[in-house]
């Protein structure tokens, strides 16, 4: 037997493994995989290797760009941070009618869980604060200062009920906010438009008194 011919016909037959394809910017790709898996699996629940696979790169690689997975985590937070931020936020036009902005407001609120479902849920994970690190927390703080700012001047103006902190007020809207959105997505409710609308007005009246 030509044991060269037998080992050629060997070689010819091993399966080949596919190569992953090129990614052009790797940082980003590891970046939007992160926070789908972490968005579904929680943060401590996700090893790096699953992060690696959503984003089909080596887990090596991973380190290259992001030297812990607390250092990932902590730059994907303040990137969305920002993002939804602006989202909810920006160019609003303060001149219009308190109600109006709260309107307006929610509705961002909405469309955001509706749009953007992993980036939703990856920030209102309960298990964020063990592994923030200080530019974070601080990130976080700049955040929410000029809303608490604008809930403490809609108070001084009579707007808004001024019998409780703004701090508590503006926790009491968001939580129910976030409660009612967990609801649904766990199947324990099915949201309407007319019941987003009538959360959305007990919610005014909540802080309208």
């Amino acid at each position: 037997m030509n044991n060269h011919s037998k080992t050629a016909n060997n070689k010819a037959q091993a399966p080949v493994r596919a190569a992953r394809p090129r990614i052009k910017d790797k940082r980003s790709a590891i970046l939007q995989a992160a926070l789908k898996v972490f968005a579904e699996g929680g943060v401590n629940g996700v090893p790096m290797p699953v992060v690696a696979q959503e984003a089909n790169v080596g887990t090596g690689t991973i380190y290259r760009y992001f030297e812990s997975k607390e250092l990932l985590v902590n730059e994907l937070f303040r990137e969305q941070k920002i993002a939804i931020n602006q989202r909810l936020y920006g160019d609003l036009d303060l001149q219009r009618p308190t109600r109006e902005l709260f309107d307006e407001v929610w509705r961002r609120m909405v469309l955001f869980t509706r749009e953007a479902p992993h980036a939703y849920r990856f920030m209102e994970l309960q298990d964020h604060r063990p592994y923030l690190d200080e530019a974070s927390r601080q990130l976080e703080h700049e955040a929410l200062a000029p809303i608490l700012a604008q809930y403490r001047a809609l108070q001084k103006r009579g707007v808004f009920r001024a019998d409780l902190r703004a701090e508590v007020l503006m926790t009491l809207v968001w939580g129910a906010f976030v409660n009612l959105i967990k609801a649904e997505r766990d199947g324990h409710i099915s949201l309407s438009d007319a019941d987003i609308d009538a959360a959305r007005d007990a919610c005014w009246s909540l802080c309208t008194g």
